[in-house]
């Protein structure tokens, strides 16, 4: 109920806005209205919503464009099976920027990406700017957690955090963060990150990720890469990545022995002409205790003719799940500039236990874009999937769009 009371409200002050300061102010945003059909993977039933999407954002209130508005949500009606209605507000705030060309204030429902740690939070940032090499920012608030049918945060989550960064330098970024979640029971997360991106002679890229639970005093996430493009039609990437899995300080999963998982990975994506692209890769896969597997990727991008372009992948795995492989080919046609028309078939191998043995997969879809006018698309994507739960499981999306 929180949900639909927040859209309406959403709703209402857009109408408000819209009435009391048109003169002066900016009002941009998007439509999405939706329909779709799918299999509920709880019941095992079919079902079929309506949704209506709504992003707005709204600008130049104020003389000195210092103030704005922004908020997205949907609202989703069930036709089929006599659910309820369902609406969720992803954020909704206002900002404040510039006070004394120094500060930018957030206010409202937002979403906080901090290298220590990010949220949904009904609570406040504030950033503080153009003091040197250095900027820094602060936020707190509730903890916006969603569960199927809305909201399930109680008034005991809670979420804060400080971070600085580097200002000013072209080719350098970088960030230390902290972050603290607080649930009923105490500090559930209590972490530091930090991020790290270099440019280098203009064709390489440097660049780093990590987060490290002072609970634990454990790393749970370790990202490292290279990025070297000696042309504009070359790209050479080199990661490792590095994740041991947390839980909540008051989860009882918390208690279990878990391994580290562990990736290394090598790709190379090459544009040969405007004909033909291709991209090969390799990642080694360390899943704990002697548990390794060896994936190989390859595919091309092809465009015969202008209007049509095919993409074929294809990937095979050996080791840790035995030998698998599994493959895929799409093709996108535009036989007029507002028309693009694509489908395509994804078919893989797997084994879920040593008792099934090898089992395949398929998906079969089809979709199309259409371009009304300017401002309003629509589309509609519809696919069928084959495996061991489902001889035939068709689901589907038609969406129309208008920006305004």
């Amino acid at each position: 109920m929180a949900c639909k009371r927040y859209f309406c409200l959403l709703t209402v002050t857009t109408m408000l806005l819209a009435s009391t300061v048109a003169w002066s102010a900016e009002i941009h945003g998007s439509s999405s209205t939706q329909y779709q059909w799918f299999t509920d993977y709880f019941t095992g039933n079919k079902q079929a919503e309506f949704g209506e999407y709504l992003n707005l954002s709204i600008s130049k209130i104020d003389t000195a464009g210092k103030l704005s508005f922004s908020g997205y949500g949907r609202v989703t009606q069930d036709v089929m099976n006599g659910q309820s209605l369902n609406g969720r507000l992803y954020f909704l705030y206002g900002d404040y920027n510039n006070i004394f060309n120094k500060v930018d204030i957030r206010l409202g429902r937002q979403f906080v990406n901090y290298a220590a740690g990010s949220a949904l939070v009904d609570g406040g940032k504030i950033d503080l700017k153009n003091v040197g090499p250095v900027a820094f920012s602060i936020m707190g608030g509730r903890n916006v957690i969603f569960n199927l049918d809305g909201e399930a945060s109680n008034n005991k989550d809670f979420v804060w955090g400080v971070a600085t960064y580097l200002t000013g330098f072209k080719s350098t970024d970088a960030e230390l963060s902290y972050f603290m979640k607080l649930d009923e029971a105490g500090v559930a997360r209590d972490q530091l990150g930090g991020t790290f991106k270099q440019y280098l002679f203009n064709s390489l890229k440097v660049y780093a990720n990590t987060r490290f639970d002072l609970t634990s005093e454990t790393f749970s996430e370790v990202l490292t890469g290279l990025k070297y493009f000696p042309t504009s039609d070359l790209v050479l990437t080199g990661e490792w990545y590095q994740s041991y899995p947390l839980f909540d300080n008051s989860s009882i999963y918390s208690v279990f022995a878990v391994d580290r998982y562990q990736e290394a990975v090598f790709r190379g994506d090459y544009t040969i002409n405007d004909i033909i692209g291709v991209n090969a890769g390799y990642s080694r896969q360390m899943y704990g205790d002697g548990a390794d597997t060896d994936v190989y990727e390859i595919g091309t991008r092809i465009r015969p003719i202008e209007k049509v372009q095919i993409n074929l992948n294809y990937d095979y795995q050996l080791g840790y799940g035995g030998k698998l492989n599994g493959g895929a080919i799409e093709a996108t046609y535009e036989p007029i500039k507002q028309l693009a028309l694509s489908g395509g078939i994804h078919y893989d191998t797997y084994e879920r236990d040593r008792v099934t043995g090898l089992e395949t997969a398929r998906k079969y879809w089809i979709g199309g874009k259409y371009k009304i006018a300017k401002n309003m698309t629509a589309s509609i994507r519809i696919e069928d999937n084959v495996n061991h739960q489902y001889t035939s499981d068709w689901t589907g999306r038609a969406v129309f769009k208008y920006d305004f």
